[in-house]
């Protein structure tokens, strides 16, 4: 029989401080990703029970995404090329002639002034993602494009030099007005 005094072992004294040592060097050098997402400022608290706002058909423009990605808006399918186009027509339509610095037709079937138009997003449960947010990115381009217009026209500026309350009245002029919510 052999005695356990003489049989050989393994010196793991030093295994934790390596150990130690690689948990330290991979938290020092990963890198956390910032998750990037849609930037919305989301609308008041709503204080009274009855939150229902009724407004007129002709200022929401009602655009869905079924489940095979395909954008509608109008009752007709959209490319995506083209929404931008048409959001920020039906944004700039002036129909009620109230808007001095709108560049749009005055169509009947489009919102009366950028203040009253609503932008309404349906997307089906089951829609690829992608086109939800080319959807979004549409939306964000229109009012860009037509916030810059209003910049060069109306304000005369260079949009760099802005200040908080030329900001605040640019966006002003053109409202960021989503609804995602099922509309009545």
């Amino acid at each position: 029989m052999r005695s356990l005094k003489n049989t050989p072992g393994l010196n793991a004294g030093s295994m934790a401080d390596i150990g130690f040592l690689l948990l330290i060097f991979f938290l020092v050098t990963t890198t956390i990703p910032n998750d990037k997402g849609i930037a919305r400022k989301l609308p008041a608290l709503c204080s009274t029970k009855d939150c229902d706002i009724t407004k007129n058909e002709r200022n929401v423009l009602r655009i869905s995404i079924n489940e095979n990605g395909e954008i509608f808006t109008k009752n007709e399918i959209i490319a995506i090329s083209d929404l931008e186009k048409v959001i920020a027509a039906f944004i700039d339509n002036n129909g009620d002639a109230s808007c001095d610095y709108c560049s749009g037709f005055g169509l009947k079937d489009s919102s009366d002034n950028p203040k009253e138009a609503i932008i309404s997003i349906t997307t089906h449960r089951l829609a690829p993602y992608a086109s939800f947010i080319e959807v979004q990115d549409a939306i964000t381009s229109a009012y860009t494009t037509l916030r810059e217009q209003y910049i060069a026209t109306v304000l005369r500026v260079n949009p760099e030099s802005l200040t908080e309350d030329e900001l605040f009245q640019v966006r002003e002029a053109y409202p960021l007005q989503i609804s995602e919510a099922e509309l009545k």
